[in-house]
């Protein structure tokens, strides 16, 4: 079986595109499309990065059974208020730590 990887890259791109990357990983992630199931089922996997921690446990709950096929990368902390928490000295969102994965 071929496996391919796609890649949405939201640290790439500007703060309004970077808006509008979150948008397309979010649909992608909870509202797939049947070509985007297809490709799955293929052996695509997508690469979610600087998705909020909320995100990831929402997909873990709703989407588990896609789970083979999502990779999550640069996970963005949230505070109680589902905010992204940042750094108080360099404004940089915090991370989740990486378990090496």
């Amino acid at each position: 079986m071929r496996i391919g990887i796609f890649l949405l890259c939201g640290s790439l791109a500007g703060a309004t595109l970077g808006a509008d990357v979150r948008q397309i990983e979010l649909r992608r992630l909870f509202e797939p499309t049947p070509s985007e199931l297809r490709a799955e089922r293929a052996g695509r996997i997508y690469i979610y990065e600087d998705m909020r921690d909320t995100d990831v446990e929402r997909a873990m709950k709703e989407q588990f059974h896609r789970v083979q096929s999502m990779m999550f990368i640069r996970i963005q902390r949230t505070d109680k208020q589902g905010e992204v928490m940042r750094d108080p000295e360099s404004g940089v969102p915090m991370m989740v730590s990486d378990d090496g994965c």
